[in-house]
């Protein structure tokens, strides 16, 4: 069974209260929950957390004995070169997802610093963004 983990960065915790009409009205909890039903053929682990140091961490302590990384670094997409250096440091592939399309978004969005370091990157599929990167690590 593939041991997977979907690790989200800052103010996603508030998702399904924030900035809905760009977020959803669902929880990632929620959310979450309905994936580990629907891929029952997986080992599924999600974290979060708001604090850069603490996805570095989580990248450094899941990534030689995971089989694949979901990552939505949130903000930190377009500012951290730290985290961008811990997902070439390991050996878990990771998948970037973001929920809205960045590209139609503020200018500054427009960047990754994480992208070359990931196997992929999916975006502006709401939380199915997450479902799509989860079929990447079941088909490849």
């Amino acid at each position: 069974m593939k041991k997977i983990l979907i690790l989200n960065g800052p103010n996603l915790n508030l998702l399904g209260v924030r900035e809905k009409g760009i977020y959803g009205d669902q929880s990632f909890e929620t959310y979450f929950e309905q994936l580990k039903d629907k891929y029952a053929v997986l080992d599924l682990h999600y974290f979060q957390s708001n604090s850069e140091g603490a996805i570095i961490d989580k990248l450094h302590e899941i990534g030689f004995s995971f089989d694949g990384v979901i990552l939505n670094a949130g903000a930190y997409t377009h500012t951290s070169v730290a985290i961008a250096d811990a997902i070439a440091a390991i050996n878990t592939p990771v998948v970037e997802v973001h929920i809205s399309n960045v590209h139609q978004r503020e200018e500054f969005r427009h960047h990754s610093y994480l992208s070359k370091n990931c196997k992929g990157v999916i975006l502006g599929f709401g939380l199915d963004s997450y479902r799509l990167g989860l079929e990447s690590f079941l088909n490849g």
